[in-house]
């Protein structure tokens, strides 16, 4: 298995931070900024998905790094589920909507190949060199 050095390698951290910059950008708009309560929400499930993969990295095991991604994954739905109701309360655009969801189905499939891809390893690797 290839050994990262850091986390911020990782193709997956970074289309995660991508989508954190994107979800805070259109959470600014001011009707969706007014709904402090799904505003906010929406952020932390993003901001969630970046943290686990990082956190998950941290901890140097494969073992440990595949749980935290595995929530990742299921943080990524929960910005997904999240956008439909942005778009039913009219807070993106139906354009808006399609790429930030795309974005997100497509950073969810790239975690769950990165998690197939480290099942194949004997449980006792590290991901990363301990520092």
């Amino acid at each position: 298995m290839a050994t990262a050095q850091q986390f911020e390698d990782l193709h997956v951290w970074q289309d995660a931070r991508a989508l954190v910059k994107d979800i805070y950008t259109v959470s600014k708009q001011r009707a969706f900024y007014r709904d402090f309560g799904l505003r906010d929400q929406i952020r932390r499930a993003a901001t969630s998905t970046m943290s686990n993969i990082a956190e998950g990295f941290e901890r140097g095991y494969r073992k440990e790094f595949i749980q935290f991604l595995s929530i990742a994954k299921g943080s990524t739905g929960e910005v997904r589920s999240q956008l439909y109701v942005a778009l039913d309360q009219e807070y993106v655009t139906e354009k808006e909507f399609t790429a930030l969801r795309d974005a997100a189905l497509s950073l969810s499939r790239r975690i769950a190949k990165f998690i197939s891809y480290l099942e194949k390893y004997p449980s006792n690797s590290r991901v990363r060199k301990p520092v």
